[in-house]
């Protein structure tokens, strides 16, 4: 196994012969596909099983089925061939692990809903690791550090960067040295499994705020565009073949326009092939519910829908759909989290715009931050198709079994492996 001088940092820094070994927490920070999480988790789980027998311990991301995907997965097989044996025990939110005659149980937990706190609140933990910390609650960031009360007991951050102004960059990268961290900043060339390639497509691949983020590492401040990586020979035509899914998202709006997209999936990749837009002050007369599902219907032209995710605030207009008998979904209304996970699809082609959403395409070049805002705030203009666009994209990772590499929710317990 090929590692980095950072990776082998992360992976020793908790060791008797470490000049770290006195630290209370480490962080690591910087860009996407650095290598930071997996060494960081294999780090974790040496530590954990070399330190402690018969204590509690929690991995934390987004979601538990982030953790599952983004954190266990990945160095599972590492983990394996090092002697660990894992035992899965989903439908009661844990995993046991053995190694070397000790027995820990290590939980996954979920923090970014408002009632992520509450679910960790009250366990004991001797240590607890932190995955994308910057797009969790708060409030569960700091009740998780505060249920570490075991004697040596150790946290571990890691993420990429967001604002200058994030609270986690004010608490926790800017005062590392008084709260006894070890901060580690990653960049794309301390993962040796990067090849000069895929190194090069990274660099192409953003601009901007994102590239000064997610390629070099930076907490930067947002500005210009939002997608100022997309250009207009990313738009495609709608693909020959059949497609296997059909879903529907919606911004919806009384006095401002509302936006609907007709997503079909082929494969891997989801493609936005026709969508509405009703500007009801451009057209000076505004809609009912009941029109807009008349326009929804036009919308789906007979086909399958498996899902409508809809603007949740629009609640009248869900009920007006599910009365209709339509399969409907408030969507995830996360703004910052939604353009991070929609800008990432978009980039790897899992999202593409078909050049007949004419509105979507026009929209994609006049969405911007709003840079006089503290913090990262876009300019609540020509957003209608970026927000049903946003819910479509947030959606995919959600709670569901999903092509393309997102979760799957899974129950029951599992074997020794």
């Amino acid at each position: 196994m090929r590692l980095s001088a950072k990776q082998r940092l992360v992976l020793s820094w908790w060791c008797e012969a470490s000049p770290y070994r006195d630290r209370e927490a480490i962080i690591c920070d910087g860009a996407v596909r650095s290598g930071k999480t997996f060494a960081m988790t294999l780090s974790f789980f040496c530590w954990a099983m070399s330190q402690f027998n018969g204590a509690g311990f929690a991995l934390c991301g987004v979601s538990a089925a982030a953790v599952r995907r983004n954190v266990l997965d990945p160095v599972r097989p590492a983990l394996e061939e090092l002697g660990f044996q894992l035992r899965e025990r989903w439908g009661v939110g844990y995993i046991e692990v053995r190694f070397r005659g000790r027995e820990n149980r290590v939980y996954l937990f979920g923090g970014g809903d408002k009632a992520s706190a509450g679910r960790i609140q009250g366990i004991t933990l001797a240590g607890v690791m932190l995955d994308e910390v910057t797009l969790m609650k708060r409030e569960f960031v700091e009740q998780a550090v505060a249920r570490c009360s075991d004697r040596g007991a150790r946290v571990w951050f890691s993420c990429n960067p967001e604002g200058p102004e994030h609270w986690f960059y004010k608490e926790w990268v800017l005062r590392a040295q008084e709260r006894r961290a070890l901060r580690v900043r990653f960049v794309m060339g301390d993962n040796p499994a990067l090849s000069r390639e895929t190194l090069e497509r990274y660099e192409r691949s953003f601009r901007g705020a994102f590239y000064r983020r997610f390629v070099l590492g930076e907490w930067a401040v947002t500005e210009g565009r939002v997608y100022d990586f997309f250009e207009e020979d990313m738009a495609q035509n709608v693909p020959e073949g059949d497609f296997q899914e059909w879903r529907i998202s919606c911004d919806y709006g009384t006095v401002n326009p509302t936006s609907m997209g007709l997503w079909g999936r082929q494969g891997e990749n989801w493609y936005r092939v026709k969508e509405f837009y009703y500007d009801a002050r451009k057209e000076g007369r505004q809609k009912t519910d009941r029109e807009y599902v008349r326009d929804l219907e036009r919308l789906a032209g007979g086909r399958h829908i498996r899902r409508v995710v809809v603007d949740p605030s629009a609640v009248s207009f869900m009920a007006a759909l599910r009365q209709e008998g339509w399969p409907v979904a408030a969507a995830d209304n996360e703004v910052l989290t939604g353009i991070r996970v929609t800008a990432d699809l978009l980039r790897r082609g899992r999202l593409v715009i078909c050049r007949t959403c004419r509105e979507t395409l026009r929209e994609m070049f006049l969405y911007c931050w709003d840079e006089k805002a503290p913090g990262d705030k876009v300019v609540k203009r020509f957003d209608h198709a970026m927000d049903d666009m946003r819910y479509f994209a947030m959606s995919l990772g959600r709670g569901e079994s999903f092509v393309g590499g997102f979760a799957v929710e899974r129950g029951g317990a599992g074997e020794w492996r």
